[in-house]
Order: structure tokens, then sequence, then C-alpha cells
């Protein structure tokens, strides 16, 4: 078990012991650990801060967390995308009928969606999924956002007061993001979800801008991106590997699926970044990824690997093929086009 540093304790005697033995009694021995600091944190902000309204922020985000948690437990081994678009779409508009249409085609092939529970385009998410193959993550506000009624188990619907716990559970409970048109939400969604993978902070995943039939919304998009972002060097050309623009719900999918075709995740463990394949690489494909993406790497070379003992100890998919490799942890649109290379093997 790995020991709580010094100088993070109460510094009281008898309160740092009430806190180890509430760890002791309320988890186990693997996460004792990690209660104690959430404990002993919990108590030096009753000590420290004198703000009721600091307080009952810190108190309503970890309710939300714990909840959320709880309620996706049981399916974390189910791939899962998110439906991100507008609240304000009609039923009869392009974005609601290919947004219901993708739900009810990426369920019936075991995969879970994850909508914000409004009206809109997360309304058709809710509508086309099948029966128990969707989640809800809806926000408290005072106009336009209540739950839609084509949610099939309201067990399934999480109702969020901040929009940063609620941002935080859309990209950890999920594999792949789906963007429709939308408004101011649907784009700070958009970017932050960009943000989080070009910067290393959320693991690789296939992020598809779905084009209905009719609509130049993100060909715009792009245009603007490349005019005012790229061409001013706000970020490069190999970022564009991040996303990818699709016209029709099929292509969509076929790029989620093709994404995990011999990619199945990814682990950073001491400095080292690990890829989990589904099945092992070709030498041939090895020996082509070793010479194209030379770049990205700090030194050494790309190689096959056992499971790492972290891995081995947190049961992290210990009979699944590896490659391991020294990544720079900066180019991860290359990162993508290598994930691209590796799923043609």
């Amino acid at each position: 078990m790995r020991k709580m540093p010094k100088e993070y304790e109460i510094g009281d005697n008898a309160v740092d012991g009430l806190i180890t033995r509430l760890a002791k009694t309320a988890c186990s021995a693997e996460t004792e650990d990690l209660l104690r600091e959430i404990l002993t944190t919990s108590v030096k902000l009753g000590k420290e801060c004198g703000d009721k309204g600091d307080l009952k922020l810190v108190n309503n985000t970890l309710k939300e967390l714990r909840y959320s948690f709880k309620i996706f437990a049981p399916y974390r081994d189910v791939k899962k995308v998110i439906i991100f678009g507008s609240a304000r779409s009609k039923k009869t508009s392009a974005e609601y009928r290919m947004a219901e249409e993708f739900a009810r085609k990426l369920t019936a092939k075991g995969y879970m969606i994850v909508t914000g529970g409004g009206s809109g385009v997360m309304e058709a998410g809710n509508k086309g999924a099948r029966a128990g193959k969707e989640f809800a993550l809806n926000i408290r506000l005072p106009f336009e956002q209540k739950p839609n009624p084509y949610i099939d188990e309201k067990d399934k619907i999480i109702n969020f007061k901040y929009f940063f716990t609620r941002k935080l559970i859309f990209v950890k409970e999920t594999d792949a993001t789906a963007l429709f048109p939308g408004g101011f939400g649907t784009n700070d969604e958009g970017f932050e979800m960009l943000t989080l993978v070009q910067t290393g902070k959320s693991k690789p995943r296939p992020i598809v801008l779905m084009e209905p039939e009719g609509s130049t919304y993100w060909e715009a998009w792009k245009r603007f991106i490349t005019s005012q972002l790229e061409r001013n060097g706000f970020i490069e050309k190999k970022d564009f590997n991040l996303f990818r623009i699709t016209r029709t719900a099929d292509e969509a999918i076929g790029y989620i699926e093709d994404f995990y075709r011999v990619y199945h995740s990814l682990r950073y463990v001491a400095g080292l970044t690990v890829l989990r394949l589904n099945r092992e690489l070709s030498a041939g494909t090895l020996g082509l990824i070793n010479k194209k993406f030379k770049d990205i790497l700090k030194d050494g070379g790309i190689r096959t690997s056992p499971p790492t003992d972290k891995e081995i100890q947190e049961g992290e998919y210990p009979g699944l093929p590896r490659l391991a490799m020294n990544f720079n942890m900066r180019d991860y649109g290359r990162l993508y086009e290598m994930i691209g290379v590796i799923n043609k093997d």
C-alpha cells in the first residue's frame, strides 16, 4: 500500500488516527490510501475554509461524481459514443433524422450512446437508441433543458448542476465523440474534446463531425480552422488527424469501428506509452510504423511488449498484445495517424 506523504496529514494524531480507521473500514486495501487522502482533504477543507459557498461547491461536485461512477460502473466494458448537437434542432431537420439513424445503427451493433438528455439532436439520439442502450447526462438550466421523453430507463438519467462535472463524465465514460451542427454548447464541447486529445489529457478516440444532407456546417467550420488557426500557426496540419467529417451515419459508424479494429486502448506507465491491441501486429506493419513515425519518439523504437507490472496488478487487459514506445507526449495528431496505419494491418 502506498504510504500517504507525511506532510499530507492533518497534524493532529487523534484526527489522523480517526481518518486511518475510517479508511480501513470503508474500502479495500487497494484503495485505502486514496480514501485516506480524500478524507484528509475533506477535513482540511473544514478547518481551512470558512466560505459556505466553497464547501457547497465541493460537496455537490463529489456527490455528482460519486453517483455518476455508480451508474456507469456496470457498463465499463461496453463501448459508448457521445452525441453532441443542438437542443433546438427540429424533428424535421436533417441533423435530427441523421442522429436518430446513427443511434439506431450504433446500438444495433452493441454500442451504447450517451446524450445530454435534452431536446433536438439529443432527443434524436435517445429516440433512435435501442431500449437500455442509452444514457442521458442532463444539465439543470432555467430554460430549454428538460429530459426528453425517449430515455427508456430513468435510472440512466443523471442530472448535473455543474457543466464541468458533466463534461468530465462525458469524456471519462465514453470511447468516441459524434458532433452534429449546434450552437455555443456544441462548439464548446467539440473544441474541448479536441483540446483534450491534442494535449494528451484524454486518450485517443474517434471524433466525427457529422454533416447531414444539405448542410455545410462543418465544412465552413473547417475553413475557419484552416484560415485562422492553421495559417496563423495556432495549430499544425497534423492536428487535422484528430477529427473526421462524415456525411452519412454509416460513414461515421465505419470510422468509429475502424478506429478500434486493431487498436484497443492506451496506457501511460512510468514514462512509457503502451498501446494495447486486439491482435498481434504483423512484422511488416511493425517495421513500417518504426520507419514512418520515428519523429514522435524521444528515443528507441516501437516494440512489442508484455503487459507492464502495473497493468497486471490492476487487471488491465493482461491477455492483449502490446506495443511500447517512448512517445514524445506532444505529437498526438501523428499518433492518430499511426493508429490509422496499425488499423490497416
